[in-house]
């Protein structure tokens, strides 16, 4: 900073390192101008020094900056963040004496948690919403922020009744609280959020469900109102196209008609029962993780589905998952508790120290498909995506500091030879690292926090991986690698992950004899290229639209008589595929070939082998491929070799 005349003038740092001198108070708009009268049109937010902020505000000190446009997460975060708020207003004035618990924006839109009284909306009153807030976004009301005390705030949500905002701000410090206002609504809110509401331009009011107050169980259940808004009407109309095939994909849906899960009540909430279908798809992911396991030197293990309490306090999974965990289990011996395992490591842990290990028995690789429990709020259950009890392709490897990075390397050409195999072509990488800020979310100490984190960054750009840094989602006790999936209609997933961490093994003090004939603690790498069996089961069902890979489908092929008469020969085609280990069905039912093709082809069964009169005659089937129709008649042995090769060439490594 430094004055020139009558100005106090700063040096502002663009991304590229250009800096530029603008006069103390410039806001990110004013700057935005400067550069392109276009992109001052496109900006929605700011950096500033690392801080998501309104570009509306101003710049009183020199700082490294970064304009945030629609194609940022950041801009898409001010945006929605800023129709929260529309939405609320559009209710307070369609429902006046509503209260309001929080409106964040998510990943595709936003929602608000809304205390109506006694009036319980309907689906069909959410076009009454909508088009409130489509008349409110056209009067250009300006978002201003303001700073407010806590006893201001406290005064002034006790006077609208509000009681879900006064708890809120009696949870923050005085000197951290912010209002911002529009139109006729104010709101507690650390923003950021648009200059004004005329840049909403094409709005849709979603759904409507259902939520406990701060997601427990024991408050008041509010109504969460969903929405997604966007600045061209345009990306409305594509959002609503792929929102109609979401629903066609709803792997909820498929997942029942291809009879591949269920859920019982009886059972309980988020446990699933996978049916023979399933568990058969099930089992051939597993199969075919285990065959490159073992090519990359891992050993199978097997761990109880429970543990002692200590256990998981000795970890420190107890004191992060406790109160997510289901309630411990009393034994008639006094004291003594049991806990239904949140997480595998540390029973892994336990395997690794149950005998000595010398630092030439490293690395230690123990995998297990191990079922884990925790206890989700009833309204966050979701199909196969969020349940209470999952099975984790989990696997630890111990070994010495010196082997990271080539171990971290051989846990990435697994994952992506998964990707490849299944036809995740376009993801990211993000690397997760703590959040410098809140150092008591994690355990362990810095210095091994900072190799921990330099190995994974290190790696990562060894492999040519794009992706970004991300400060704050680390686990709490080591960075990781995610992998970031776009699915076939272009939702973003987090498949597969892996941990570098010291800390466990400090935990359980675990040991190996080095060189130097010492004790030395390894260093213990967690990973699970799926995740859980269950979110990956419901991903690749939604990615595939059900039509899965022909070496993982449940059923490669179905035999369809065109009449009675032609049963004994379909059942021969049958024994002989089924034989030559080709996963085969017949459809004997009295029916039209016309709809026992139309029938089957809903079941997404790959191939359609149709036989009557002729192909009894010479010996062959009339073949259908799922998606391209007649491909002609051949023999059941040609057949047969056709399915292997696709199989084959499916699971290459090439």
């Amino acid at each position: 900073m430094y004055r020139v005349g009558n100005f106090i003038m700063i040096n502002i740092t663009f991304p590229d390192s250009r800096v530029r001198e603008y006069p103390a108070g410039t806001t990110g708009f004013e700057i935005a101008q400067s550069l392109s009268p276009q992109l001052a049109k496109e900006v929605l937010a700011i950096s500033v020094n690392g801080e998501i902020r309104d570009i509306t505000r101003a710049i009183t000190t020199d700082s490294s900056i970064r304009l945030h446009k629609w194609d940022d997460a950041e801009g898409k975060h001010a945006f929605w963040h800023s129709s929260a708020h529309l939405m609320a207003e559009a209710i307070e004035n369609l429902y006046p004496g509503t209260k309001f618990g929080i409106g964040p924006a998510i990943e595709s839109g936003f929602y608000y948690d809304v205390d109506l009284g006694e009036k319980v909306l309907s689906e069909t009153e959410l076009v009454d919403i909508e088009s409130k807030m489509i008349e409110l976004a056209a009067k250009k009301s300006i978002f201003n922020r303001e700073e407010i005390s806590k006893p201001e705030a406290l005064n002034l949500f006790n006077k609208k009744g509000d009681e879900y905002k006064v708890e809120l701000i009696s949870d923050l410090e005085d000197g951290t609280i912010t209002l911002y206002k529009h139109g006729s609504f104010t709101d507690l809110c650390r923003g950021p959020h648009l200059p004004d509401t005329s840049m909403i331009k094409a709005i849709k009011v979603i759904s409507l469900a259902g939520a406990y107050w701060r997601g427990d169980e024991k408050r008041k259940q509010l109504t969460r109102i969903y929405g997604i808004t966007f600045p061209k009407k345009s990306m409305l109309d594509e959002y609503l196209i792929l929102l109609e095939e979401a629903k066609k994909r709803d792997h909820r849906k498929l997942g029942r008609d291809l009879e591949l899960f269920t859920f019982s009540q009886r059972v309980g909430s988020g446990l699933p029962l996978w049916l023979p279908r399933g568990a058969a798809l099930r089992e051939r992911l597993e199969n075919f993780l285990k065959k490159i396991q073992k090519e990359y030197g891992y050993e199978g293990v097997i761990t109880p589905h429970i543990g002692q309490k200590e256990l998981y306090v000795t970890s420190g999974h107890y004191a992060k998952y406790g109160k997510d965990s289901f309630q411990p289990i009393h034994t008639p011996v006094e004291g003594e508790e049991f806990l239904l395992k949140p997480m595998n490591c540390p029973h892994h842990c336990e395997i690794y120290r149950h005998k000595p290990r010398s630092y030439k028995d490293l690395p230690v690789r123990l995998a297990e498909f191990g079922t884990v429990y925790r206890y989700e709020q009833s309204g966050e259950l979701h199909g196969l995506t969020r349940v209470r009890g999952f099975t984790q392709d989990d696997a630890h490897i111990f070994c010495r500091p010196d082997q990271i990075k080539e171990e971290f390397a051989k846990v990435i050409d697994i994952v992506l030879y998964i990707f490849k195999t299944l036809d995740f072509k376009d993801f990211t990488t993000q690397i997760s690292l703590r959040d410098p800020n809140n150092p008591d979310k994690y355990i362990g100490s810095d210095e091994n926090w900072n190799k921990a984190e330099q190995a994974i960054i290190e790696v990562t750009n060894e492999k040519g991986l794009t992706g970004v840094i991300v400060l704050g989602e680390a686990a709490f006790y080591g960075p990781k690698l995610d992998f970031m999936v776009k699915d076939a209609i272009g939702r973003k997933w987090q498949l597969g992950t892996i941990q570098v961490d010291y800390n466990l093994p400090e935990r359980f003090e675990l040991e190996y004899i080095g060189q130097d004939n010492q004790k030395h603690r390894p260093v213990m790498i967690h990973r699970a290229p799926f995740g859980s069996m269950e979110r990956f089961v419901a991903v690749l069902i939604e990615h595939t639209a059900g039509k899965f890979p022909i070496w993982l489908t449940p059923d490669q092929a179905i035999v369809l008589p065109i009449s009675e008469k032609y049963q004994n020969y379909a059942e021969g085609v049958l024994k002989l595929l089924n034989n030559s280990d080709i996963r085969t069905l017949i459809d004997d039912r009295n029916e039209k070939i016309g709809k026992k093709i139309r029938d089957n082809e809903l079941k997404r069964i790959p191939y359609l082998l149709i036989v009557g009169e002729k192909e009894e005659t010479e010996g062959t089937i009339s073949v259908r491929k799922q998606g391209q129709g007649d491909l002609g008649s051949m023999k059941p042995e040609e057949f047969a070799n056709m399915i292997r090769k696709e199989v084959n060439e499916a699971l290459s490594r090439d």
